[in-house]
């Protein structure tokens, strides 16, 4: 399929947000705390001090960040931050790195840059936590919770009203599976089968994080990573064999989701699809206007696709879909976080006393 046509599937979240939600406002607190899972779309700063190349704690990273740099892969705030401002919460979740005291009692972002479902994920690039290191360090928080709150049946309790979100696997195609030159995992399985390891592993991993208390659970699907800029062909298109890998990884999720809220019946677990938006009903944006290029000059070499320190970016920033190979403008991340904030409403709703009762299907965002 040409670029163009993939482009505006990408550029078409915008609109939603302008369509179908209503205007960005903080309000009431709606979970005492927010867990953060995921890689480099929602780090904001646990790999600062690491030794990786898989950092953005230097400019032009955080541009529009009131910050500056902080280790967020985008020239302003990422997703988390977004979904956390419409959670109602009054500052960011703080990152794994970063917290003391009775900040844990409000969430924690464990989310790494580079990371994956994998262990060996992108370990090509230096340091990281993986999901597996995440959780542990999620164990390791809950025991510090549990000192703050008294005792384990209280805590228990406060972290089942907790919203925990999982989104995990871009790494594991962008960087494991496509590139063979460090891995072998293309050489070891077919696409249909690296899709069902990257699935035993997750159900492992997702019933590591219920053993842990979390019952409010959303988890997201992977986007059309060939259409990214480090992922483009030469002459600029989309790579549809990565999309259609990707759809096959997709595919394993939602059945897994289902099979979770079945066997987990006093959780809930919700499928997030960013790529079930219908086109049809969809206009193409007036302010995105560049989609296969990123705003800021990218490195070819060390941290490939990453911005290069100390340059300055473009300055129509709105206008551009990605910031760098890898990750979107603030603008899109906005777009994309309204979007996901609606997809959470049954979470953010359901008692999680009361669970088993909620219908159990994945939820799409369309």
């Amino acid at each position: 399929m040409a670029f163009a046509a993939r482009r505006w599937f990408l550029l078409s979240i915008i609109v939603v947000v302008v369509c179908f939600l209503k205007p960005f406002a903080l309000g009431e607190q709606q979970v005492p705390c927010y867990f953060i899972f995921g890689d480099s779309q929602d780090d904001n700063g646990n790999n600062n001090h690491l030794n990786t190349t898989a950092r953005a704690n230097y400019p032009p990273y955080g541009i529009d960040f009131p910050e500056g740099p902080t280790g967020r892969f985008t020239n302003g705030r990422n997703p988390a931050d977004f979904i956390g401002e419409l959670l109602g919460f009054d500052s960011y979740i703080p990152p794994f790195a970063n917290t003391e005291g009775r900040d844990i009692t409000k969430g924690i972002n464990y989310a790494s840059g580079a990371s994956g479902i994998l262990d060996q994920t992108g370990r090509h690039l230096g340091d990281l936590f993986s999901f597996n290191e995440q959780l542990h360090n999620h164990e390791r928080v809950i025991s510090r919770i549990v000192r703050l709150i008294g005792n384990r049946s209280a805590t228990k309790e406060y972290l089942a009203k907790c919203l925990y979100t999982a989104a995990l696997g871009n790494n594991d195609y962008i960087n494991n599976y496509l590139l063979p030159e460090y891995y072998p995992t293309s050489h070891l399985y077919t696409p249909t089968e690296f899709a069902s390891l990257l699935i035993r592993h997750y159900s492992q991993q997702l019933r590591t994080l219920y053993r842990l208390g979390a019952r409010k659970i959303a988890v997201f699907g992977l986007g059309l990573l060939g259409c990214i800029p480090a992922e483009l062909s030469a002459d600029g298109n989309c790579v549809d064999s990565i999309n259609d890998e990707v759809l096959l990884f997709n595919d394993k999720l939602k059945p897994l989701v289902e099979e979770l809220n079945t066997e987990l019946s006093d959780a809930q677990f919700l499928y997030v699809d960013v790529r079930a938006i219908n086109l049809n009903n969809l206009s193409t944006p007036a302010e995105i206007t560049i989609g296969n290029a990123p705003c800021c000059n990218v490195s070819a070499t060390v941290a490939r696709g990453q911005c290069i320190p100390g340059q300055i970016p473009c300055s129509n920033r709105n206008q551009y879909y990605f910031w760098d190979d890898f990750h979107p403008s603030e603008v899109v991340n906005e777009a994309y976080s309204r979007l996901a904030y609606s997809a959470l409403s049954s979470l953010l709703d359901a008692d999680p006393l009361a669970i088993g009762g909620l219908q159990a299907k994945p939820v799409m965002i369309k």
